[in-house]
């Protein structure tokens, strides 16, 4: 395999399909000792901003609560 003269590289199919390299996907590059390793970045997203967006917007958080209740 050639590096382009972008420096762009071409991740066989096969490999980009095991570790769900897919378009878009942000990955980052980490020196190791003589070698250099490609990882997908973690999304870092908290449990509170995966459930973002999930709760109305017009229910105030004491009337949630009283129906979560049952009250």
């Amino acid at each position: 395999m050639k590096i382009g003269e972008r420096g762009q590289v071409t991740i066989p199919k096969i490999l980009r399909e095991r570790y769900g390299l897919f378009p878009n996907i942000e990955v980052e590059f980490m020196q190791e000792k003589d070698c250099l390793k490609i990882k997908k970045k973690s999304s870092r997203l908290t449990p509170a901003r995966k459930m973002y967006g999930i709760l109305n917007l017009h229910t105030k958080t004491d009337e949630y609560i009283n129906e979560v209740r049952g009250e």
